[in-house]
């Protein structure tokens, strides 16, 4: 397929040489770029298709990369990469050494800020605006944000910010909200185009402002007019709590309607002070499939476009997601305990949480892009007596930790917090990484950690967390776990208590003191096992990093000559430290050797790969420990 105008662009410099007239062409082969792309690779879909049109007229608009855009989450940044000269990296998109599927301030100029988690555009484009205004340079800066990012507090808390002067000058800040499932009645015919442009241009706003300084000296009369223009903007706008924040409110416009788009943005990029554009978006816009199931597109994997998704054949029986036991369990717990209720703060596809919306509606709670909220909010529930489980990201429980410290672990209120996505996640990368969650909740007062290793481990593990009476975190990783059969009972695992999963039998071995326990936290169980068969060592399944069992710990501490902590999270402060505080508190000198994720961002790619490269498959268990036992024995490990 040959693309005669995106393939002469190599920056949006090239954009802003096109005619008017040429844009929607150019629009047209994005669309089709970013689709045959996206089919090969898999990514980020529906919410792409959705703003080609917006991307190319922000580029032509706007002298970027001088003027900055920010994109809020990054998942709609795909046709920005294409435009940015990143068109030809689209092939290595979410790979290993690739391109990001988010925006990243290291992979290009245009690229101004980084993003992955919702509602942090308004405030980053505002620390621009005002930096560039201390500078002395007259640059614009813009967020582009969608309205489920609009429904987080840290959105509100910007625009508060940026609608009041500081040291008498107001920011030129541009919001621009992509509006792709609000239930608005759409923008319709030539009278809104033309209002639309008609109330960002300088004639009106010149117009509105001159007529407020003459009727102030009239307060009846000033307030009489100010009540004619809001009725008047009624009958063409959405109500709007915008221009109560100190914002000019444009819209809403059709965001795939370039001739309206640009007349409008370049209205209000000439235009001081903080503005604020109101588009009409639909996901999956241009592909009939996405459009029709924008949901399913949202993130898919490789498929035929011709074709759209359809489910692979396969006479093996498919291991149920952690996520889907989760669900699953949800649902049985729901029925047998009527206090529970189901909270959660993104996509109920994602959480796992459809069943359980079907079948205890008036139990299910979907709080919007909202953590914090989602978090205290969990917390008045428990006070009533209720039994809430959060059903969050490992690293979206990261935006709701004051409230996990504040609200829930201070009350010591009881609630279940069910962390999806722990450890390594792929193709999302370093800002999806659930790396900290064992690290950041063991060191709170009142809270538990479990970390069950397997498909019917998760399912006991949270009926052990819904039974307590203090606040309890679940871990479990993205995707399929080991294909351990999933027992329907509702059994609890035993409180605080692990498990040997292996016994070694070498009283001595090679070296001198290689009797080896690894201490296996949560999924790594299983490659943990398979090195041990190898190393012959023995092998705890620890369950829980919090309470801890000690007693197993100081037990393989006293019948071992070296304990290896596995955990797919921080090393820093994770299981380990805590196996390494349990010992030292109990006065016990063990060599201790703790394995896990460096101490750095882990990349997207792979999760199998990424895993080997930090060393946490069978064979880089394996290959730590004997360095370790070759280094105490002062010989070379010949298998590395």
């Amino acid at each position: 397929m040959t693309y005669p105008l995106l393939s002469r662009i190599e920056s949006p410099a090239d954009v802003r040489r096109l005619s008017r007239g040429e844009l929607k062409q150019l629009a047209g082969e994005v669309r089709e770029y970013l689709l045959q792309s996206v089919s090969r690779t898999g990514g980020h879909l529906s919410s792409n298709l959705g703003t080609v049109e917006l991307t190319v007229a922000l580029h032509y608009v706007y002298n970027t990369p001088d003027d900055r855009l920010v994109w809020d989450v990054g998942h709609q940044t795909y046709p920005h990469k294409i435009l940015t000269g990143r068109r030809d990296r689209m092939p290595t998109l979410r790979q290993l050494g690739g391109m990001s599927g988010f925006p990243r301030r290291d992979e290009s100029e245009y690229d101004t800020f980084g993003t992955a988690h919702s509602s942090t555009s308004i405030s980053a484009a505002l620390g621009m605006a005002v930096g560039a205004q201390l500078r002395g340079e007259a640059r614009k800066a813009v967020a582009i944000i969608g309205d489920g990012a609009m429904t987080a507090g840290m959105a509100f808390e910007a625009l508060n910010n940026a609608g009041v002067p500081h040291n008498g000058r107001m920011a030129d800040v541009l919001v621009v909200l992509n509006d792709n499932d609000m239930s608005i009645s759409p923008p319709v015919g030539a009278l809104n185009r033309y209002l639309a442009r008609l109330m960002s241009g300088r004639f009106y706003a010149a117009a509105r402002e001159g007529a407020k300084q003459v009727l102030r000296n009239a307060p009846p009369l000033f307030e009489l007019a100010k009540k004619l223009e809001e009725h008047a903007k009624g009958m063409v706008v959405p109500a709007t709590i915008f221009e109560e924040f100190g914002f000019n409110y444009v819209g809403p416009i059709d965001g795939h309607d370039l001739d309206s788009l640009i007349p409008t943005l370049e209205n209000l990029r000439d235009r001081h002070g903080p503005q604020f554009l109101h588009v009409v978006t639909k996901k999956g816009y241009g592909y009939k499939l996405a459009e029709a199931d924008p949901i399913a597109y949202h993130g898919p994997g490789k498929f035929d476009p011709a074709v759209g998704l359809k489910k692979v054949a396969t006479t093996e029986p498919v291991k149920p997601t952690f996520t889907q036991v989760f669900g699953q369990w949800l649902c049985d717990m729901a029925a047998h305990d009527s206090r529970l209720v189901g909270i959660t703060p993104a996509m109920r596809e994602g959480s796992g949480m459809v069943e359980f919306h079907q079948k205890f509606p008036g139990r299910y709670f979907d709080v919007g892009i909202a953590e914090q909220h989602a978090v205290t909010f969990a917390a008045g529930l428990a006070c009533e007596g209720l039994k809430p489980v959060v059903a969050i990201y490992s690293t979206f429980l990261q935006r709701g930790y004051d409230q996990l410290v504040h609200d829930v672990a201070l009350q010591n209120l009881p609630m279940v917090f069910a962390l999806d996505r722990a450890g390594i996640v792929g193709a999302d990368g370093a800002t999806h990484m659930g790396a900290f969650d064992i690290a950041f909740v063991r060191c709170i007062p009142n809270m538990s950690m479990l970390t069950p290793a397997d498909e019917n481990e998760l399912r006991q593990a949270l009926t052990a967390a819904h039974e307590q009476n203090h606040p309890v975190a679940v871990r479990y990783p993205r995707g399929a776990g080991a294909g351990v059969a999933v027992q329907p009972e509702l059994s609890a695992m035993p409180w605080g208590q692990g498990e040997i999963r292996r016994h070694g039998q070498q009283q001595g071995g090679a070296h001198v003191g290689s009797r080896v326990a690894i201490l296996a936290f949560g999924t790594l169980l299983y490659p943990a096992l398979a090195a041990a068969e190898s190393l012959d060592a023995t092998v705890a399944n620890m369950r829980f990093v919090k309470p801890l069992d000690t007693a197993l710990v100081l037990e393989l501490a006293r019948t071992h000559d070296l304990l290896v902590t596995v955990e797919e999270g921080c090393v820093s402060g994770g299981a380990g430290s805590a196996v390494a505080e349990a010992l030292a508190e109990a006065g016990v000198n063990a060599p201790l050797m703790m394995l896990g994720l460096p101490d750095e961002f882990v990349e997207h790619g792979d999760p199998a790969k990424l895993l080997s490269m930090c060393g946490l498959d069978a064979a880089g268990i394996e290959r730590s420990v004997r360095d370790r036992l070759d280094q105490a024995a002062g010989t070379p490990n010949q298998s590395a």
